[in-house]
């Protein structure tokens, strides 16, 4: 007896989207069963692929082949012990195995130099993001999977026992459409890309904060508003979101500016307001972006360096502006290019330098050096506290960029998306949209968590369909 045609959904194009789509069609077609799999896409094909897109996409490996030590204690860590251990042990348990697997798709993955400082060891495929999504996109076409853009979903239809059935679509002409479906994946990312709902869960001034990049715009928290409005539970931080410094004269995507810490920062009235030696640049990044948003004078802030940045081996790889700084052989000059009072600016910086006496032999720009500014210094220098006495004087000005929101929805280890009485039958997500960072983003985890999930939820998917058509 011939099995009926079962049908499979699955909406986003970014990393989440295309590994569920691809691992669905393998496992259909390793197990012989006969499923249809649309992905849905609602921007233009030129622009598909979200934040993937546009990410450099480091993964937190030692090597392709092996997983850090303590990656699990990481994780609580990150998040204040608020973490799902078991969401994270499962991502733990098949990281390696799905770098293995996009290696069979020809995306190959280096060990970078990460910006400047050190941390966690991290993996990145050749190509960034972009290359993740032409792979797995080509292979997914390749597989039979029916790639639709232009086509937004606009929710979900449930039948009985909370078990859904279709999506309604809608074409960029207008036109709405039900799609049948026996599952449904939701891989749409986060909500950085609605103001209203930036605004709602971040308040005044967040429907305002600058996107990290221009695939971000699409990321409108459609998914997590469809599936909650059909009893889907909500997780993660809802006041919790990954922010960035980057100069906002740059025409670059995620034109970040990470040596803020071997300098200072001032405001908008010359004076500094944080430690900007308080740890590893992406230990401190999300605070002091959010900080300059929403905290600081029409949200900008500046980064005052001397001439020795540029004895720093290696510099240019933590600034993405390609935008030269400011220079001027004076502070009263720099903080004319910049409209920021000359007076208040060198009265910061003689204050600093007069409390940055430790031995600058000690300066090292890759670690925590303990080369700290004197106690008496309000707000403290924890490390990299050396005087700004080198003309040219240098600035560069900051704001705050969102990359992508915390909140989302409630998912299990087999990407089962919950609802009050558990998994609700038949509907899955991956990446952006669950919600399951807390506090601050784990470092190069977003994208790691996207494919393993995405994979996972392709592989249950099916596994789903066909037991219901057994």
């Amino acid at each position: 007896m011939t099995q009926d045609l079962q049908r499979l959904v699955v909406v986003g194009h970014g990393a989440a989207g295309l590994a569920a789509a691809l691992a669905a069609a393998e496992q259909a077609r390793s197990r012989g069963l006969r499923i249809e799999i649309t992905l849905l896409e609602k921007s233009r094909e030129a622009e598909a692929g979200g934040n993937t897109r546009w990410s450099p996409s480091y993964m937190r490996l030692d090597a392709p082949d092996r997983l850090a030590p303590g990656f699990e204690d990481d994780m609580q860590q990150s998040s204040g012990g608020l973490a799902d251990a078991g969401y994270f042990r499962t991502l733990a348990e098949n990281a390696v195995q799905t770098i293995g697997w996009l290696g069979t798709h020809d995306v190959e993955f280096v060990i970078p130099v990460y910006y400047l400082s050190a941390g966690p060891a991290r993996i990145q495929p050749v190509g960034g993001g972009s290359a993740i999504l032409a792979k797995l996109a080509d292979a997914a076409k390749r597989a039979g999977v029916k790639i639709l853009y232009e086509t937004a979903v606009t929710d979900l239809v449930m039948a009985e026992g909370h078990r859904v059935c279709a999506v309604e679509t809608q074409s960029s002409h207008g036109v709405t459409t039900a799609l049948k479906a026996d599952a449904v994946i939701l891989a749409a990312g986060g909500f950085q890309g609605n103001a209203a709902m930036m605004g709602t869960h971040f308040g005044p001034g967040a429907e305002n904060l600058k996107l990290i990049s221009p695939g971000t715009r699409f990321d409108t928290g459609d998914g997590i508003r469809m599936a909650l409005d059909q009893g889907a539970s909500a997780s993660g931080d809802w006041n919790g979101m990954h922010t960035e410094p980057v100069d906002p004269r740059s025409q670059n995507s995620a034109p970040v500016v990470l040596v803020y810490p071997y300098g200072i920062v001032v405001d908008q009235d010359g004076r500094r307001f944080f430690d900007e030696g308080g740890g590893l640049v992406h230990e401190t990044w999300e605070v002091f972006a959010r900080d300059i948003h929403f905290t600081r004078k029409n949200s900008i802030a500046y980064a005052i360096l001397d001439s020795r940045l540029f004895d720093i081996e290696g510099y240019q790889r933590a600034i993405r502006s390609e935008v030269p700084p400011y220079q001027s052989d004076t502070l009263e000059g720099l903080a004319a290019q910049i409209g920021i009072s000359g007076r208040h600016l060198k009265e910061t910086v003689d204050m600093f330098n007069a409390a940055a006496t430790g031995d600058v032999a000690r300066f090292d720009a890759t670690r925590c050096d303990g080369l700290a500014a004197a106690e008496a210094l309000n707000p403290p220098k924890s490390n990299w506290a050396r005087a700004i006495t080198k003309p040219p004087y240098l600035a560069y000005p900051l704001v705050g960029a969102i990359a992508y929101t915390f909140g989302g929805l409630a998912t299990n280890e087999k990407a089962e998306v919950l609802g009050e009485r558990g998994p609700m039958p038949g509907l899955y997500a991956a990446g952006e949209i669950t919600g399951h960072f807390y506090g601050t983003a784990p470092n190069a985890v977003s994208v790691l968590r996207a494919l393993v999930f995405g994979r996972i939820a392709g592989r249950e998917a099916v596994d789903f369909m066909s037991t219901r058509a057994g």
